[in-house]
């Protein structure tokens, strides 16, 4: 397996592949002063034609960043990476390029977009859609029902309750409990959750 990025994500996205008994050959990095992660070679900027029959993660944290990179990729993205120790539903779906970290629940009926990141012990429970790009962070609990918009980052420890809709591009700080429906490009914090400043609109 390839990755695109060799950050601090990498290296828990390849603990996930690592757990699960397969290997990463190389990482892409538009960082050139990057040379190698741990003991994997970082190979420099992403290139198509670098074993092109090899499947691919982007692996950045960022969500913005890493959307801008899937655009980029040629080569075949690669299966959701589920950590040994998650639990995921047999009923649940999880897109393309998506990573759920250890301890991570997904219960039935959930829907998880491509390329996102469900960290340690993040609890997506029964019911819930989460669009493509979404970054849920350690011990979040997005309960029954609700719906997490494209690109939206929700903080560590955070709450969303039942059958609430979170718009895209949004961020939810760390903590939070979600009460009330959160339009697109929002920021929020608090108990419970108030919105502080609408973002700017991501391309």
């Amino acid at each position: 397996m390839l990755f695109y990025g060799a950050s601090g994500h990498a290296k828990v996205v390849r603990d996930c592949v690592l757990a699960n008994g397969k290997a990463v050959e190389a990482l892409f990095d538009d960082n050139t002063d990057i040379i190698k992660l741990d003991d994997i070679p970082v190979i420099g900027s992403y290139r198509a034609e670098h074993k092109p029959e090899m499947e691919l993660i982007v692996t950045v944290g960022d969500n913005l960043i890493r959307k801008k990179l899937v655009t980029k990729v040629k080569h075949t993205f690669s299966k959701a990476i589920v950590h040994p120790s998650a639990v995921v539903s047999s009923y649940a779906t999880i897109g393309d390029g998506s990573v759920i970290m250890p301890a991570a629940i997904v219960n039935s009926g959930a829907e998880i977009g491509k390329h996102c990141i469900l960290n340690s012990s993040a609890l997506v429970e029964y019911d819930c859609t989460l669009g493509d790009f979404v970054h849920i962070s350690p011990n979040v609990t997005v309960c029954s029902g609700s719906i997490v918009g494209e690109g939206t980052h929700i903080g560590a420890g955070a709450t969303i309750i039942p059958n609430k809709k979170i718009g895209k591009w949004c961020v939810i700080g760390a903590g939070s409990v979600i009460t009330q429906d959160i339009p697109d490009y929002s920021m929020v914090v608090g108990i419970p959750g108030k919105i502080i400043k609408a973002l700017v609109e991501k391309s």
